[in-house]
Protein backbone atom coordinates (compact mmCIF):
# COMPACT_ATOMS: atom_id res chain seq x y z
CA UNK A 1 0.00 0.00 0.00
CA UNK A 2 3.04 2.46 0.37
CA UNK A 3 3.49 3.22 -3.50
CA UNK A 4 -0.35 4.02 -3.84
CA UNK A 5 -0.70 6.14 -0.46
CA UNK A 6 2.33 8.15 -0.74
CA UNK A 7 2.31 8.44 -4.08
CA UNK A 8 -1.55 9.28 -4.39
CA UNK A 9 -1.65 6.32 -7.55
CA UNK A 10 -5.14 4.78 -6.10
CA UNK A 11 -6.77 8.71 -6.14
CA UNK A 12 -4.89 9.43 -9.55
CA UNK A 13 -6.04 5.98 -11.74
CA UNK A 14 -10.03 6.42 -9.94
CA UNK A 15 -9.92 10.20 -11.03
CA UNK A 16 -8.26 9.30 -14.55
CA UNK A 17 -11.15 6.45 -15.14
CA UNK A 18 -13.67 8.75 -13.73
CA UNK A 19 -12.66 11.55 -16.45
CA UNK A 20 -12.46 9.70 -19.54
CA UNK A 21 -15.54 7.23 -18.75
CA UNK A 22 -17.71 10.93 -18.62
CA UNK A 23 -16.03 12.00 -21.68
CA UNK A 24 -16.74 8.39 -23.35
CA UNK A 25 -20.47 8.63 -22.38
CA UNK A 26 -20.61 11.95 -23.64
CA UNK A 27 -19.28 11.04 -27.33
CA UNK A 28 -20.55 8.01 -27.79
CA UNK A 29 -24.14 9.16 -26.39
CA UNK A 30 -24.06 12.50 -28.90
CA UNK A 31 -22.01 10.65 -31.61
CA UNK A 32 -19.48 13.68 -30.58
CA UNK A 33 -15.54 13.57 -32.21
CA UNK A 34 -15.15 17.38 -30.47
CA UNK A 35 -14.31 16.32 -27.00
CA UNK A 36 -11.77 13.01 -27.56
CA UNK A 37 -8.02 14.84 -27.30
CA UNK A 38 -9.34 17.64 -25.61
CA UNK A 39 -10.50 14.92 -22.69
CA UNK A 40 -6.84 13.72 -22.88
CA UNK A 41 -4.93 16.72 -22.20
CA UNK A 42 -7.11 18.55 -19.49
CA UNK A 43 -6.66 15.03 -17.91
CA UNK A 44 -2.86 15.67 -17.69
CA UNK A 45 -3.55 18.96 -16.18
CA UNK A 46 -5.88 17.40 -13.80
CA UNK A 47 -3.82 15.17 -12.44
CA UNK A 48 -0.36 17.56 -12.20
CA UNK A 49 -3.06 19.87 -10.40
CA UNK A 50 -4.37 17.16 -8.14
CA UNK A 51 -1.05 16.19 -6.78
CA UNK A 52 0.31 19.26 -6.40
CA UNK A 53 -2.53 20.43 -3.85
CA UNK A 54 -2.87 16.81 -2.55
CA UNK A 55 0.92 16.54 -1.39
CA UNK A 56 0.47 20.60 0.40
CA UNK A 57 4.37 20.76 0.59
CA UNK A 58 5.03 23.19 -2.45
CA UNK A 59 8.87 22.35 -3.31
CA UNK A 60 10.52 24.42 -5.98
CA UNK A 61 10.52 21.10 -8.30
CA UNK A 62 7.18 20.54 -7.38
CA UNK A 63 5.82 24.01 -8.65
CA UNK A 64 8.13 23.64 -11.66
CA UNK A 65 6.73 20.18 -13.08
CA UNK A 66 3.23 21.13 -12.35
CA UNK A 67 3.80 24.27 -14.21
CA UNK A 68 5.26 22.65 -17.32
CA UNK A 69 2.94 19.89 -17.31
CA UNK A 70 -0.27 22.38 -16.86
CA UNK A 71 0.89 24.57 -20.15
CA UNK A 72 1.70 21.46 -21.95
CA UNK A 73 -1.73 19.88 -21.22
CA UNK A 74 -3.71 23.46 -22.04
CA UNK A 75 -1.52 24.33 -25.25
CA UNK A 76 -2.22 20.92 -26.26
CA UNK A 77 -6.06 20.09 -25.93
CA UNK A 78 -6.62 24.04 -26.55
CA UNK A 79 -4.87 23.68 -29.80
CA UNK A 80 -6.66 20.01 -30.51
CA UNK A 81 -10.21 21.93 -29.30
CA UNK A 82 -9.81 23.76 -31.70
CA UNK A 83 -8.61 21.86 -35.08
CA UNK A 84 -11.30 19.99 -34.50
CA UNK A 85 -13.80 22.97 -34.34
CA UNK A 86 -12.45 23.79 -37.70
CA UNK A 87 -12.20 20.36 -39.03
CA UNK A 88 -14.94 19.48 -38.18
CA UNK A 89 -15.31 14.71 -37.60
CA UNK A 90 -12.47 13.43 -36.78
CA UNK A 91 -11.88 10.44 -39.25
CA UNK A 92 -10.29 8.60 -36.95
CA UNK A 93 -13.08 7.47 -35.08
CA UNK A 94 -14.80 6.75 -38.84
CA UNK A 95 -15.06 3.00 -37.87
CA UNK A 96 -15.63 3.11 -34.37
CA UNK A 97 -18.26 5.83 -33.85
CA UNK A 98 -21.20 3.46 -34.54
CA UNK A 99 -19.87 0.79 -32.34
CA UNK A 100 -19.39 1.26 -28.80
CA UNK A 101 -17.42 -1.66 -28.18
CA UNK A 102 -14.61 -0.02 -30.57
CA UNK A 103 -15.07 3.57 -29.33
CA UNK A 104 -14.49 2.04 -25.92
CA UNK A 105 -11.40 0.29 -26.62
CA UNK A 106 -9.69 4.06 -27.84
CA UNK A 107 -11.03 5.81 -23.89
CA UNK A 108 -9.83 2.69 -22.21
CA UNK A 109 -6.49 3.02 -24.06
CA UNK A 110 -6.71 6.85 -23.30
CA UNK A 111 -6.56 6.37 -19.56
CA UNK A 112 -4.31 4.02 -19.69
CA UNK A 113 -1.89 6.40 -21.83
CA UNK A 114 -2.43 9.23 -19.09
CA UNK A 115 -2.10 7.62 -16.56
CA UNK A 116 0.82 6.26 -17.32
CA UNK A 117 2.96 9.32 -18.86
CA UNK A 118 1.85 11.28 -15.96
CA UNK A 119 3.68 9.00 -13.82
CA UNK A 120 6.84 11.58 -12.93
CA UNK A 121 4.54 14.26 -12.66
CA UNK A 122 2.47 12.35 -9.66
CA UNK A 123 6.06 10.79 -8.05
CA UNK A 124 7.55 14.58 -7.63
CA UNK A 125 4.08 16.11 -5.93
CA UNK A 126 4.13 13.02 -3.75
CA UNK A 127 4.54 14.67 -0.48
CA UNK A 128 7.55 12.17 0.30
CA UNK A 129 9.07 13.79 -2.34
CA UNK A 130 9.28 17.31 -1.55
CA UNK A 131 12.44 16.53 1.00
CA UNK A 132 14.54 14.67 -1.39
CA UNK A 133 17.18 16.75 -3.03
CA UNK A 134 15.42 19.93 -2.34
CA UNK A 135 18.18 21.81 -3.70
CA UNK A 136 18.39 22.37 -7.60
CA UNK A 137 20.15 19.14 -9.43
CA UNK A 138 21.68 18.84 -12.76
CA UNK A 139 18.61 16.78 -13.85
CA UNK A 140 16.29 19.87 -12.93
CA UNK A 141 18.65 21.71 -15.13
CA UNK A 142 18.59 19.07 -17.75
CA UNK A 143 15.02 18.41 -17.88
CA UNK A 144 13.82 22.01 -17.92
CA UNK A 145 16.10 22.77 -21.22
CA UNK A 146 14.72 19.37 -22.96
CA UNK A 147 10.90 20.50 -22.09
CA UNK A 148 11.57 24.15 -23.69
CA UNK A 149 12.84 22.91 -26.95
CA UNK A 150 10.35 20.05 -27.07
CA UNK A 151 7.18 22.41 -26.51
CA UNK A 152 8.66 25.14 -28.44
CA UNK A 153 9.32 22.52 -31.30
CA UNK A 154 5.82 20.87 -31.24
CA UNK A 155 3.99 24.38 -30.62
CA UNK A 156 5.94 25.94 -33.51
CA UNK A 157 5.22 22.70 -35.69
CA UNK A 158 1.65 22.52 -35.19
CA UNK A 159 1.00 26.10 -35.99
CA UNK A 160 3.09 26.00 -39.18
CA UNK A 161 0.93 22.32 -40.05
CA UNK A 162 -2.16 23.89 -39.53
CA UNK A 163 -1.45 27.00 -41.51
CA UNK A 164 -0.19 25.66 -44.12
CA UNK A 165 -3.49 23.35 -44.25
CA UNK A 166 -5.71 26.27 -43.91
CA UNK A 167 -3.62 27.81 -47.25
CA UNK A 168 -6.00 27.05 -50.48
CA UNK A 169 -3.15 27.06 -52.32
CA UNK A 170 -1.87 24.08 -50.91
CA UNK A 171 -4.40 21.90 -51.26
CA UNK A 172 -3.03 18.20 -52.02
CA UNK A 173 0.51 19.60 -51.22
CA UNK A 174 2.50 17.71 -48.34
CA UNK A 175 3.93 20.31 -45.93
CA UNK A 176 7.95 21.10 -45.69
CA UNK A 177 8.00 24.76 -44.16
CA UNK A 178 9.69 25.67 -41.32
CA UNK A 179 10.76 23.15 -38.82
CA UNK A 180 9.08 20.60 -41.75
CA UNK A 181 11.91 21.55 -43.77
CA UNK A 182 14.33 19.57 -41.33
CA UNK A 183 12.28 16.53 -39.47
CA UNK A 184 9.09 14.95 -41.25
CA UNK A 185 7.34 14.91 -37.80
CA UNK A 186 9.20 17.81 -35.73
CA UNK A 187 5.82 17.65 -33.26
CA UNK A 188 6.47 14.14 -32.71
CA UNK A 189 10.36 15.32 -32.28
CA UNK A 190 9.01 17.84 -29.54
CA UNK A 191 6.59 15.63 -27.75
CA UNK A 192 8.95 13.03 -27.27
CA UNK A 193 11.50 15.68 -25.82
CA UNK A 194 8.69 16.72 -23.32
CA UNK A 195 8.59 13.87 -21.64
CA UNK A 196 12.04 12.73 -21.37
CA UNK A 197 12.62 16.63 -19.82
CA UNK A 198 9.80 15.94 -17.26
CA UNK A 199 11.08 12.15 -16.71
CA UNK A 200 14.56 13.60 -16.22
CA UNK A 201 13.43 16.55 -13.82
CA UNK A 202 11.89 13.29 -11.94
CA UNK A 203 14.96 11.18 -11.48
CA UNK A 204 16.22 13.71 -8.86
CA UNK A 205 13.60 12.23 -6.15
CA UNK A 206 12.81 8.79 -7.76
CA UNK A 207 13.56 6.39 -5.36
CA UNK A 208 12.54 2.30 -5.26
CA UNK A 209 8.95 1.34 -6.84
CA UNK A 210 9.30 5.11 -8.13
CA UNK A 211 11.35 3.92 -11.32
CA UNK A 212 8.32 3.11 -13.15
CA UNK A 213 8.09 6.58 -13.98
CA UNK A 214 10.31 6.06 -16.71
CA UNK A 215 7.47 3.91 -18.33
CA UNK A 216 6.62 7.79 -19.17
CA UNK A 217 9.05 8.91 -22.22
CA UNK A 218 9.13 5.02 -23.06
CA UNK A 219 5.34 4.66 -23.49
CA UNK A 220 5.33 8.32 -25.77
CA UNK A 221 8.12 7.04 -27.35
CA UNK A 222 6.84 3.84 -28.47
CA UNK A 223 3.54 4.84 -29.76
CA UNK A 224 4.94 7.79 -31.79
CA UNK A 225 7.68 6.09 -33.33
CA UNK A 226 6.23 2.29 -33.37
CA UNK A 227 2.19 2.27 -33.49
CA UNK A 228 -0.34 5.18 -34.11
CA UNK A 229 2.26 8.23 -34.85
CA UNK A 230 4.58 8.09 -37.61
CA UNK A 231 4.25 4.74 -39.05
CA UNK A 232 0.48 5.69 -39.86
CA UNK A 233 1.59 9.20 -41.25
CA UNK A 234 4.66 7.91 -43.30
CA UNK A 235 1.91 5.49 -44.42
CA UNK A 236 -0.46 7.86 -45.81
CA UNK A 237 1.74 10.03 -46.91
CA UNK A 238 3.98 7.56 -49.41
CA UNK A 239 0.68 6.21 -50.60
CA UNK A 240 -0.84 9.51 -51.88
CA UNK A 241 2.42 10.92 -53.18
CA UNK A 242 4.96 7.83 -54.04
CA UNK A 243 4.84 8.86 -57.72
CA UNK A 244 6.30 12.55 -57.04
CA UNK A 245 9.57 13.16 -58.06
CA UNK A 246 10.21 15.93 -55.55
CA UNK A 247 8.38 14.18 -52.50
CA UNK A 248 10.62 11.41 -53.07
CA UNK A 249 13.85 13.49 -52.91
CA UNK A 250 12.30 15.09 -49.65
CA UNK A 251 11.93 12.20 -47.55
CA UNK A 252 15.15 10.99 -48.79
CA UNK A 253 16.77 13.86 -47.74
CA UNK A 254 14.80 14.65 -44.44
CA UNK A 255 14.95 13.23 -41.20
CA UNK A 256 12.14 11.47 -39.70
CA UNK A 257 12.75 12.92 -36.50
CA UNK A 258 15.68 14.54 -35.02
CA UNK A 259 15.17 18.35 -36.46
CA UNK A 260 18.59 18.26 -38.42
CA UNK A 261 19.59 20.30 -42.09
CA UNK A 262 18.53 17.95 -44.99
CA UNK A 263 22.18 17.94 -46.30
CA UNK A 264 23.21 16.92 -42.75
CA UNK A 265 20.97 13.94 -42.86
CA UNK A 266 20.74 13.19 -46.73
CA UNK A 267 24.86 12.70 -46.50
CA UNK A 268 24.67 10.43 -43.52
CA UNK A 269 25.16 6.00 -43.80
CA UNK A 270 22.12 4.39 -43.69
CA UNK A 271 23.16 3.03 -40.31
CA UNK A 272 23.70 5.70 -38.83
CA UNK A 273 19.76 7.70 -40.16
CA UNK A 274 18.26 4.25 -38.32
CA UNK A 275 20.51 4.34 -35.03
CA UNK A 276 20.61 8.26 -34.32
CA UNK A 277 17.60 9.72 -36.94
CA UNK A 278 15.08 6.80 -36.19
CA UNK A 279 15.07 5.61 -39.87
CA UNK A 280 13.59 2.56 -39.52
CA UNK A 281 12.77 0.46 -42.13
CA UNK A 282 8.60 -0.15 -41.17
CA UNK A 283 8.53 4.02 -42.12
CA UNK A 284 9.37 2.51 -45.86
CA UNK A 285 5.88 2.09 -47.81
CA UNK A 286 7.01 3.46 -51.46
CA UNK A 287 7.31 0.01 -53.17
CA UNK A 288 4.15 -1.40 -51.90
CA UNK A 289 1.92 -0.46 -54.65
CA UNK A 290 4.39 -2.29 -57.11
CA UNK A 291 4.68 -5.33 -54.57
CA UNK A 292 1.35 -5.90 -54.37
CA UNK A 293 0.50 -6.02 -58.15
CA UNK A 294 3.53 -7.88 -59.22
CA UNK A 295 2.92 -10.68 -61.32
CA UNK A 296 3.19 -14.10 -60.00
CA UNK A 297 5.92 -15.98 -61.44
CA UNK A 298 3.76 -19.00 -62.79
CA UNK A 299 1.91 -16.13 -65.08
CA UNK A 300 5.31 -14.70 -66.24
CA UNK A 301 3.63 -11.58 -67.65
CA UNK A 302 5.66 -9.34 -69.86
CA UNK A 303 7.87 -6.54 -68.50
CA UNK A 304 5.61 -3.91 -70.20
CA UNK A 305 2.87 -4.98 -67.82
CA UNK A 306 4.73 -4.13 -64.72
CA UNK A 307 4.67 -1.09 -62.54
CA UNK A 308 7.96 0.68 -62.84
CA UNK A 309 9.73 0.98 -60.09
CA UNK A 310 9.50 4.33 -57.82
Amino acid sequence: MWILDENNLAICAIVTVAMQFSFFLIACTCKFDKVTDFAGGTNFVVLALLTFLLGYTFSFRQIMVTACVTLWGLRLSGYLLYRIIKIGEDNRFDDKRDNCLKFAGFWIFQAFWVFTVSLPVIFVNAPASADIAESFTAQDGVGIVLFVIGLLSETVADLQKFSFRNNPANKGKWCETGLWKVSRHPNYFGEILVWLGVFIISTSILRDGQWTAVLSPLFTMSILLFLSGVPLLEKKADERYRKNEIYLVYKKRTSPLVLLPPPCYGALPEALKCLCCCEFPLYNYLNEEEEAIAPSPILEQPPSQHTPAV
